[in-house]
């Protein structure tokens, strides 16, 4: 099914712009966006690091101090410094990108992406407040 074109100098070759391996430093949304996409992998640390510290509590309190000793190795705390910097990208980036990604009618009106994007924040503020509010209650 490869059918091999030929070439004459009355049928040019298609013109194909280069693209340098490097084009999302041009331009700072570009930079942006590969960082958004590198964020997953701060998830998905979160994520793997959220189960190894159920796995230890499961295990009893021994596996549980060991968890606690390895979190304040300078690699662990840097991963998660690191990560949670990302995490908060991603959020910010996509509560920013919920306007276009949904479209929220009220009367036949579309709502304002303002709106959107201000009930994601106010969200985002009121459970880090009940969060922050029971681990204060808490210790």
């Amino acid at each position: 099914m490869t059918q091999h074109t030929i070439y004459t100098p009355y049928h040019p070759r298609w013109h194909r712009t280069r693209v340098s391996t490097y084009w999302w430093l041009g331009r700072a949304s570009y930079f942006l966006f590969i960082l958004r996409e590198l964020s997953s992998l701060a998830v998905a640390w979160f994520i793997v690091y959220l189960l190894a510290l159920i796995a230890a509590v499961s295990r009893g309190d021994v596996a549980y101090q060991h968890f606690l000793d390895w979190s304040r190795t300078p690699f662990a705390l840097f991963m998660n410094i690191v990560s949670f910097a990302f995490v908060i990208l991603h959020a910010i980036t996509w509560f920013n990108l919920a306007p276009q990604a949904m479209v929220v009618k009220v009367a036949g009106k579309r709502v304002p992406g303002f709106l959107i994007a201000g009930s994601n924040y106010g969200a985002w503020v009121v459970v880090s407040l009940a969060i922050l509010g029971l681990l204060l209650v808490w210790w």
